[in-house]
């Protein structure tokens, strides 16, 4: 039997390398903070991107020639590559919190308004859904951009671009569809009882 170490308030815990164990998920928060790191990268890639759409709008800074877009077509982009690094950043936030929630600690936010209403019934299998959701959104998004460029693009890029986003379309709905098979497993209905 592990020997018990009494903490601060008179619960006795075990001093054993399975507490070691559920410690180490500790380790797992430079990863997130990390990523939050990448999030302002990617703050800052939507401010360049935004002030590209600005200067091709209102300065027209996009010389005209033969091989360049319309400018029409280069604000379609601009505005397609924002969304995409919105998606991207949402992903990123879905991973951070819905991770840290998930792996390493409880995030007690006291019913704050903010509050993502997703985060009160986050779990793996749902963060994987989310996940692979959001994955889909941003190949449709690149699958978009190959279409517009579909002149200046070979088109073996753009089949390889399709069979991968058809890939990660099949991957979303088989997640999906675990996740549903699992969700009335009577085993999950017995864990979420207790």
């Amino acid at each position: 039997m592990p020997e018990k170490v009494r903490s601060g308030q008179g619960i006795s815990r075990p001093k054993s390398l399975g507490y070691l164990m559920f410690a180490s998920r500790w380790l797992q928060v430079p990863l997130y903070l990390g990523l939050i790191v990448a999030q302002a990268v990617y703050v800052w890639q939507f401010a360049l991107e935004l002030w590209h759409l600005i200067e091709t709008v209102f300065l027209h800074t996009v010389p005209a020639t033969a091989a360049t877009p319309s400018p029409e077509v280069v604000v379609m982009l601009t505005v397609l590559a924002l969304i995409d690094v919105v998606m991207i950043s949402n992903l990123l936030i879905m991973v951070i919190i819905g991770g840290y929630e998930t792996f390493v600690s409880r995030i007690n936010l006291n019913d704050h308004p903010d509050e993502p209403e997703w985060l009160s019934h986050v779990n793996a299998n749902v963060l994987k859904v989310k996940l692979a959701t959001a994955i889909v959104g941003i190949s449709s998004v690149h699958l978009l951009q190959t279409f517009i460029r579909a002149q200046s693009t070979p088109n073996d890029k753009i089949m390889w671009q399709t069979i991968m986003h058809l890939a990660f379309v099949v991957s979303a709905i088989g997640l999906a569809y675990i996740d549903r098979l699992l969700s009335t497993s009577p085993a999950e209905h017995t864990r979420s009882h207790l």
